[in-house]
């Protein structure tokens, strides 16, 4: 919609609009003596020296080291390092106002629903197939869900864009659309011209583009949406640690919008949501040197996708394609039958046989709209990969490929 007929407090719930935020002791005071916050002043306590004293007495020592990261204090509740950090990553993003950060992308999801949509009454668009938490999330909340499918024929996986904003227009109810790109598990970069018509549109509530695997788009066919946040204030641009940077264990997702939004995310989120050891890796991982490191790991998994990968699974029997436009760190490979139609049971019976009997673990998304008889297989290692080649050349072969039919009850 035109920037500025849009006004975000319209579709805020009304009691997140006068919400008065929690206060915490890190808001005011972060240095000197603090006895604020009803912290441990000895530090952790698995770390403290016990020893006896007079009269029997216990006396607590407190320990001098291992202690750098102040696990005994409660950690910047906006992790103010980490944003910093992350326009450099991103260097479009104006100011460190425009970022959140939350446990996980989930969280970030999670929030959005909780501030935008009343249960019962409102409702979320997603744009099947896509990310399962986006549903689950609407479901916990009691937010209904409107499905406007990809196109998928000929595995496009890209978006129906007239469809989209019919019908979020024409439902009042519809706070936010999520677009996932590239997507999962379509594994496909959203065209930045339907991102736009979207963006430009008459639908008056938020639009979220999840880009958990944006760093592993090719620069030569598209790079990150947070640019355009300059541009449109009712865009926010989720992002992760656990893809491109190898930080999954670490939990940390980033959410990238206008100044009013964060502040909205931030004013409703538990007060010290990201704890201090997630920090401080994050902080490592976004240096100069942890940024150099990352896009070297890019290249070398983008190279196996592209060049061993892909090429293989298309050499494969069975293998009747290759969907979507790669974009991400994981291919989607579509087994058929002997007619060259898309088998879900062939493709389950070979992801059960792999996982129970031969120690590789892939992801069947046969049920997924658009993904009949799909495996989604992550990009390995060069040795892992090679494992994967040659394990489904041995299952897809004719006659073993009967044998486990036969043993895992499929017709």
């Amino acid at each position: 919609m035109p920037v500025s007929s849009f006004d975000l407090k319209r579709i805020l719930r009304p009691n997140i609009l006068k919400l008065e935020p929690y206060r915490c002791a890190r808001d005011d005071y972060s240095e000197g003596i603090l006895l604020d916050a009803n912290e441990n002043s000895y530090g952790p306590a698995y770390q403290v020296e016990i020893s006896e004293g007079a009269n029997g007495s216990e006396d607590l020592h407190i320990s001098s080291g291992n202690n750098d990261l102040n696990l005994h204090r409660y950690p910047d509740p906006l992790g103010r390092k980490v944003k910093d950090r992350i326009l450099k990553l991103r260097p479009s993003v104006p100011s460190v106002e425009n970022i959140f950060l939350g446990v996980g992308s989930d969280e970030v999801i999670d929030m959005l629903v909780r501030i935008t949509c009343t249960p019962g009454k409102d409702s979320i668009l997603i744009t099947p197939p896509t990310y399962g938490m986006y549903r689950v999330v609407a479901n916990i909340n009691d937010v209904n869900v409107v499905k406007v499918p990809l196109i998928v024929e000929g595995g496009e996986f890209q978006l129906n864009v007239d469809a989209v904003i019919q019908v979020a227009v024409d439902d009042p109810t519809i706070k936010i659309i999520w677009l996932c790109s590239p997507g999962n598990p379509t594994g496909t970069y959203l065209r930045e011209e339907d991102v736009r018509r979207v963006l430009d549109s008459a639908f008056e509530g938020l639009v979220v583009i999840d880009e958990a695997y944006v760093d592993f788009v090719r620069a030569d066919k598209g790079e990150s949406y947070a640019r355009l946040v300059r541009e449109y204030p009712q865009l926010l641009v989720m992002q992760t640690m656990s893809k491109s940077f190898g930080l999954a264990g670490i939990r940390l997702g980033v959410g990238i919008g206008s100044r009013e939004l964060v502040s909205y995310l931030n004013n409703a989120k538990a007060p010290y949501n990201v704890s201090t050891l997630s920090l401080s890796v994050a902080t490592a991982a976004l240096s100069d040197d942890g940024l150099q490191k990352m896009r070297g790991v890019m290249r070398g998994i983008q190279k196996q996708r592209d060049e061993y990968l892909i090429p293989e699974l298309k050499r494969l029997p069975h293998v009747g394609a290759i969907l979507g436009g790669n974009d991400a760190n994981f291919v989607v490979c579509r087994i058929v039958d002997s007619n060259g139609e898309a088998s879900n049971e062939i493709a389950k019976s070979v992801y059960v046989e792999m996982a129970q009997n031969r120690g590789l673990v892939v992801r069947y998304r046969g049920t997924d709209f658009g993904c009949e008889g799909c495996l989604r297989i992550t990009v390995g290692t060069a040795e892992e990969n090679k494992v994967v080649i040659d394990t489904l050349r041995t299952l897809l072969d004719g006659k073993l490929k009967m044998s486990i039919l036969d043993e895992h009850n499929f017709p």
